[in-house]
């Protein structure tokens, strides 16, 4: 549905609650004032029921006004998902399209073996941008059933984040000071260790796409105190609007057209960030100070308590709640 779609239903919106609006104050000020006279002869039945009027002609107005914000929200959503099937859409078609040439050139033709590796080669990229569409689609379903469960197991997060920036450095072509890993304290989490792979991945693929070249990008984990444990990821990339802080994380939301212009995108990476996130007990904020001025992901999860072996530390360690 088009944007400009939005703005009828919205006009009528506003115009029926002003009406509404305008209909009940008037209906007071003529039964207060011109009919005074007449009012002093109402029983307590009819003031009941002039209030009663009151009351509705309020509900009326309160119900309108939802109403018209429940619609204008719908149909917003409705636009980012449209948006969101013409870019899968897109981005399936793409590569399928290449494979496909590839393909033909090497029935039709016998090129040199340069050529066929450099075939083979590109052909292996677009299946790999095929398969990180689909699991990316897959994750955003998975992110979205409530009753799911994440395994709980001891995660360290200086390996994991230390092979989820390898593997950006190596698809985006990084050089090694381009992502920067710094750990102040051990740091380990409870969770699924595969979730929390693809959490990091989505926000450190955010952070390159969106930093101009070379990227700049810092990933500290400390403690945040009373058991937890923040990862920050900060980049000096284009930064975020203040108003778009808190929607960026809405499933298929993509901030104006410069930040869509910029990169591709699904507008399911930080949703499915934050679904990951909420359900290991965690959080994650985005901090910006505007556009220009990159941008900081901050992500705490629960602590995993230290390892001990010995019975007298366990029995110390159970007599604590708090851990």
């Amino acid at each position: 549905m088009p944007r400009r779609s939005i703005g009828f239903p919205l006009t009528i919106g506003i115009v029926l609650t002003v009406l509404a609006l305008a209909l009940a104050v008037g209906w007071q000020i003529l039964v207060v004032s011109d009919l005074a006279p007449v009012a002093r002869g109402l029983t307590g039945l009819h003031w009941t029921l002039l209030i009663l009027g009151g009351v509705f002609f309020l509900l009326l107005i309160v119900g309108l006004v939802l109403l018209c914000a429940w619609l204008v929200r719908e149909m917003r959503f409705n636009q980012r998902q449209q948006a969101f099937l013409d870019t899968v859409t897109h981005e399936m078609k793409t590569p399928l399209a290449s494979l496909r040439l590839y393909l033909d050139t090497l029935r039709a033709r016998d090129p040199s073996p340069e050529r066929r590796a450099a075939f083979l080669e590109g052909m292996g990229e677009d299946v790999e941008r095929l398969r990180r569409t689909v699991d990316l689609v897959l994750a955003a379903a998975r992110a979205e059933q409530r009753d799911r469960r994440p395994s709980r197991e001891r995660v360290e997060l200086a390996p994991l984040l230390r092979a989820c920036i390898d593997e950006v450095r190596s698809r985006h072509e990084l050089p090694d000071e381009a992502v920067r890993l710094e750990c102040r304290g051990a740091g380990a989490v409870w969770g699924d260790a595969s979730e929390f792979e693809l959490v990091f991945q989505n926000l450190l693929d955010n952070a390159v796409k969106y930093s101009p070249t070379p990227a700049e990008i810092r990933v500290q984990v400390a403690s945040a105190g009373d058991e937890r444990v923040t990862v920050e990821i900060a980049d000096r990339g284009i930064g975020i609007a203040r108003g778009d802080l808190r929607k960026i994380f809405g499933r298929f939301y993509r901030a104006g057209l410069d930040v869509q212009r910029r990169a591709a995108g699904l507008g399911l990476g930080l949703f499915i960030v934050r679904s990951l996130v909420l359900r290991h007990g965690g959080r994650v904020v985005a901090r910006s100070e505007g556009a220009g001025r990159g941008s900081r992901f901050a992500v705490t999860l629960p602590a995993a308590p230290l390892e001990v072996a010995a019975p007298v530390a366990l029995e110390a360690h159970a007599e604590n709640p708090g851990r």
